[in-house]
């Protein structure tokens, strides 16, 4: 029985980082479909401490689709990924929370088919992410922005 709840353990992890890294790509490639998905249905996102808002992930999709369209060379980095399941008695449970660091770096894009320039802005920081497993496999609850820094680029405020 042991080596049964272990290699669920182990393929809840791998579904997990799975999502978020999709939730990285999602942001990036500005599939906002794609960025719903993650979501269970009551999902929230939380980007406030970032300058932005917080709501059901519907109302953030758009939120995000209409705000990033100023930075459409965008990377997300999540690192560092600390994961603790629920355990219920040595048994994988229905929840999760994960912990990870960001990066994210963003550019206004190239000018005239040349390569994109160095990043215009960039913001670093900690996810919260809440997680559920549903009938669909593991979604996002919520996801917490914590902006810990800011850094924009000369070009950006003037020209």
């Amino acid at each position: 029985m042991t080596q049964r709840v272990d290699l669920g353990t182990l393929l809840d992890r791998l579904a997990i980082d799975e999502l978020i890294t999709g939730y990285a790509a999602a942001v990036d490639d500005g599939d906002w479909t794609a960025y719903r998905a993650l979501f269970a249905a009551d999902g929230r996102a939380d980007y406030r401490a970032a300058g932005g808002i917080e709501g059901p992930a519907e109302e953030v999709a758009r939120w995000l689709g209409e705000t990033l369209r100023l930075f459409p060379v965008r990377q997300h980095l999540i690192t560092n990924r600390r994961l603790t399941l629920q355990d219920l008695g040595g048994y994988p449970g229905d929840r999760a929370e994960l912990r990870a660091d960001y990066l994210n770096p963003m550019c206004r894009g190239a000018k005239d088919g040349a390569a994109p320039p160095a990043p215009d802005f960039e913001a670093g920081g900690r996810y919260a992410f809440s997680l559920v497993r549903t009938e669909g496999g593991w979604r996002l609850r919520a996801v917490t922005v914590h902006e810990k820094w800011r850094r924009t680029s000369g070009a950006f405020g003037g020209a």
